[in-house]
């Protein structure tokens, strides 16, 4: 069996082991399980413009829209990893399910957002199967590439302090102060942010004495603090007037196993939101779907790719074409499923810290996705603040490329910034790319240098116009 496993999936041959595919499928999994608890929170409490709630009618349907995450995150993780051995795991991703939710759903019905969500899917796997994705994927210069990495690796450590509050908003609606602080009134309190800063210097300790498991270890080792915490003060979930509480799921252990409602699969209205919202109106939708899944994906594969060692001197991770066409048909079997468009985690990057380098972490981190439809009790009980140190530890890998950018050089060093920069600040992978992408065209036309703009990246600076102007341009063609 293990030797069947080798072979299949190359382990040996890019220096990895059964023992650490499986470490870093599971610290994949813990790091981004999350999602089954959030996912549902954002979807399940929005009514519909009939008045329904996803799979739930007249009541919010928590467990279904739970289970259905889980499961559709499970099988296409699984194809991720079989198909184009790649440790790259995939689920709902966050910012497209919120815009499902607000900005489709409350026009049309449930039914008729998930239709659109499929066909955003097959456009892009149109675009794939042309062969259009790809060459966009090769015509990126190389060292913009490196700075999509390193904006990521910036982008995903700012998720984990906010994850953990160790950094929050600033509620001002005056805007005299600065956007965000430290904690949750410009110091540190409460007990979940100690357990975020225990699994941070653990995880650290562990890392620099060369531990295996170490990621591993410090999610489990603050995971029990947290179970004991909790079952002696009783800390809660945080809100307005229990700022000290937890992020995103209480510590609580209720039970082990659930049996799932998969009431959300099937819940699709292919053209339906042509009739409620309107032709054109859907099209804008379905075109900003699009834009963001294409290119979210692209920067998160080319960062896995270079934290695993696995791209080549152009910057391109292994069998690209695979991992874009699962993808593509991730985003569609979301909406089929009911629970938004799926799309590649860069929280992936966890598990090849922890030493992933093929499909098997992915085969991992599905199956445990699929566990997990029947054990969200122990999903639930491991909260963000023990999770998301691991974040944190993989920013600090992936800015380590920053030095492959020749910052003497303007004409590249300015769009490489602005992609760095842009990501966290707008807390939006896209908005980095298209900002670094839009300044790169630029400076090459300003400097007289427009002969060296391969076409493809023309086109694509002509879609993120589009894509900033978006709204506008909705509401002048509406």
């Amino acid at each position: 069996m293990t030797l069947a496993l080798e072979r299949y999936f190359k382990i040996g041959q890019r220096g990895s082991t059964v023992g650490q595919e499986v470490r870093g499928g599971l610290v994949t999994f813990l790091t981004m399980s999350y999602i089954i608890v959030l996912n549902p929170l954002i979807l399940g409490f929005v009514q519909d413009s009939e008045g329904n709630y996803l799979a739930g009618g007249a009541a919010p349907n928590l467990p279904a829209i739970a289970a259905g995450t889980a499961l559709v995150a499970g099988v296409l993780t699984i194809l991720m990893g079989a198909v184009a051995n790649f440790p790259l795991a995939l689920a709902t991703g966050l910012g497209l399910n919120a815009f499902v939710a607000v900005q489709i759903a409350t026009r049309s019905t449930w039914a008729d957002a998930m239709g659109l969500v499929v066909l955003e899917g097959i456009a892009i796997l149109v675009l794939v199967l042309t062969g259009f994705r790809t060459a966009v994927f090769h015509a990126v210069p190389t060292q913009l590439k490196v700075a999509i990495s390193v904006g990521i690796g910036l982008f995903i450590a700012l998720i984990g302090f906010v994850d953990a509050g160790f950094v929050t908003r600033i509620p001002d609606a005056a805007q005299t102060t600065v956007p965000v602080q430290l904690g949750q009134t410009g110091q540190l309190s409460g007990w979940p942010v100690l357990v975020f800063a225990v699994g941070l210097l653990l995880l650290v300790a562990l890392w620099v004495r060369r531990v295996r498991g170490a990621i591993l270890i410090a999610i489990a080792v603050t995971t029990v603090l947290a179970l004991v915490l909790d079952g002696v003060l009783d800390l809660g979930a945080r809100s307005a007037d229990n700022p000290g509480g937890w992020a995103l799921s209480v510590p609580h252990l209720d039970g082990f196993v659930d049996v799932p409602d998969f009431g959300t699969l099937g819940e699709v209205s292919l053209f339906g939101a042509f009739g409620s919202i309107g032709v054109i109106a859907a099209l804008l939708l379905v075109f900003s779907l699009l834009l963001a899944d294409f290119f979210d994906t692209m920067g998160t594969m080319t960062a896995i790719g270079a934290e695993a060692g696995l791209n080549d001197e152009d910057g391109i991770p292994p069998n690209p074409e695979r991992i874009l066409v699962v993808d593509s048909v991730a985003a569609i079997a979301g909406g089929l499923g009911g629970v938004s468009s799926n799309t590649s985690y860069i929280e992936s990057a966890s598990g090849v810290g922890e030493g992933a380098r093929t499909g098997l972490a992915s085969v991992v981190t599905g199956l445990l996705f699929l566990l997990a439809t029947f054990f969200t009790p122990i999903v639930r009980a491991i909260p963000s603040e023990a999770a998301v140190p691991a974040l944190v530890l993989v920013g600090f890998l992936m800015m380590q490329q920053v030095t492959d950018i020749a910052w003497s050089d303007v004409e590249i060093a300015i769009p490489a910034f602005l992609t760095i920069v842009l990501m966290p600040f707008t807390y939006s992978i896209s908005v980095g790319i298209g900002g670094g992408f839009l300044a790169f065209l630029l400076i090459k036309l300003v400097v007289g240098k427009a002969r060296e703009i391969h076409p493809l990246m023309a086109v694509v600076g002509g879609l993120f116009v589009v894509y900033f102007a978006i709204d506008p341009i909705t509401s002048w063609l509406t």
